[in-house]
This record gives C-alpha cells, structure tokens and sequence, in this order.
C-alpha cells in the first residue's frame, strides 16, 4: 500500500499510469529492530506529528513531495516491518536507493542488531559495484537518561561502514527529523551526479585550402612570352609537393645579349610554364 502524507492515495488514472514523474525520485528504506521508531520517525517526517504506538507487523511506502536545497525532489519512505533481524532483504534492497538504519539510544539490543542491517547492505553494494547513501540514526534522544549507547559509539560504527551518522527524537522538534531525510535526498542527489556519464568532447579542426590569386599574366617588359599561374583546385591541393621536398627553378631570358639583368621567375618543381 502506499500512502501520500499517511494518507491512502487514490488509484491512478490509466492516464497518469503511463506518465512519467517529472520529479527526481529518491528511494529511502528505514531499517531496524522493532521498537527502535522507525514508524514515528516516519511519520513525525511526514505529518509533523508524533504517535506512540503503530502495529510491528505493518510495512508500508509512504509519498511525498519535498523542496530540498530549492529543488523538488519526490521522496519515497519504505517502513520496513522487520522484527528483530533481516527477513526478506531483497524487497528494499532492489527498491531503495537510500538507507536509514536506526536504532534506539536507550536499548543496546537494538544497536547491536544494526550491525547486521549495515553488513547486508555493504554486501549488496559490494555486489552491483554501486554506493548507495546510508545514514545511521540513534534515535529517542529524549531518552538521554536511559542511555545505554554512548554517541561515540554510534559514531565508530557509522565509521566502520563509511556511513553518516545522526541522533534525533522523533518525539521533540521536527526539525531535526526533517533534516536527516532531506539530507538523504542530497546525499542521493550528489551519488547520481557522480555517477552521470562522461559526454565524449569532440574537437574539429577545419583544414583550409589553398587560395591563390586570380589568373595573373606576368610578362617581361623585354618581349618575354607571358606566363600565366592559374588557381589550383582542392584535388590539385593534395599534389603540390610539400615544402621539404620543393625544388627551387631558374628561368633566364632569352635576350642573353641584353643589357639590364634578365628578370627571373621561381616556381615549385611540377609547374609548367606557358
């Protein structure tokens, strides 16, 4: 069943069934022993309320749209229904792209039994080759004076697993509450820019052609015979011989008896003169 703001949601048209969300979705599973609040935190998140009791034997994914950092974001929230170890694993571990493990401050039993929640999860990630975001909450910070779990510890832990760490009450501010889930949203939102692929870069280099004058008549003022230098095409661009192997020609006047010095005329080796 799922539900928007705790509330049961109305069936989709056959419509909106086939419309894609335009939001971003994040995925968050909240994972735990019974008894340590997971469904107040859920719902403290959700309706700024605070309720005591729920049933243990009920799961449920609950909707709703969130602003975060200025940008909208659809978060899904699993309230997973596990008594006091790991059942049925796959059902979130397929789902969520975000975890909360919590546990209670005042009750070691629950602590402990995070440690196989977190063990899961690192060896589903280890699987797929892919990092999910995961938080661990020590919640029922109200409790302070029944503590049986030190902050340092919980900080070790979260440590150990490369996992952020917080300690909330889902029965005091709502505030608090609100951050940690926002905060995995963000934490969801900087792993898929991570993980966008590379865009290939492309750089172009455009080869110029050779642009020679218009046909020019070059004639001696002594009577010599014109030589005209026509424009090449682009196909005759790739036979002009390159520099290195150019060789320099030497063309004299005829009017060897001449008095002035006979003009010259330099062209690459391969041209004709006309």
């Amino acid at each position: 069943m799922s539900s928007m703001f705790g509330k049961p949601r109305a069936a989709p048209s056959t419509t909106d069934r086939h419309l894609p969300s335009l939001l971003p979705e994040c995925n968050v599973a909240i994972l735990g022993c019974r008894g340590s609040g997971k469904s107040a935190l859920t719902v403290k998140f959700l309706t700024k309320r605070f309720i005591s009791e729920y049933d243990p034997n009920l799961e449920d994914t609950y909707t709703s749209e969130e602003t975060v950092d200025q940008q909208p974001v659809l978060m899904k929230v699993m309230d997973t229904a596990d008594q006091d170890v790991p059942v049925n694993c796959e059902r979130y571990l397929n789902w969520a792209n975000a975890f909360m493990v919590v546990y209670s401050i005042d009750n070691k039993r629950s602590f402990e039994g995070c440690r196989q929640y977190l063990d899961i999860i690192s060896l589903h990630t280890k699987g797929i080759q892919h990092d999910y975001p995961i938080l661990l909450l020590g919640n029922k910070l109200d409790l302070e004076q029944y503590r049986q779990v030190t902050k340092a510890e919980g900080v070790s832990l979260a440590a150990k697993h490369g996992c952020s760490f917080y300690e909330v009450s889902a029965c005091l501010e709502f505030e608090a509450v609100q951050h940690v889930f926002h905060e995995a949203a963000r934490e969801v939102r900087r792993e898929m820019e991570r993980n966008l692929p590379v865009r290939p870069l492309f750089i172009t280099e455009e080869r110029p052609f050779l642009h020679l004058a218009a046909p020019t008549a070059v004639a001696s003022k002594h009577g010599l015979a014109s030589c005209t230098l026509n424009t090449l095409s682009t196909v005759n661009y790739k036979e002009i011989p390159s520099v290195a192997q150019a060789k320099l020609v030497t063309v004299k006047s005829s009017r060897a008896q001449s008095k002035r010095k006979a003009p010259t005329l330099t062209l690459l080796k391969g041209f004709k003169i006309f």
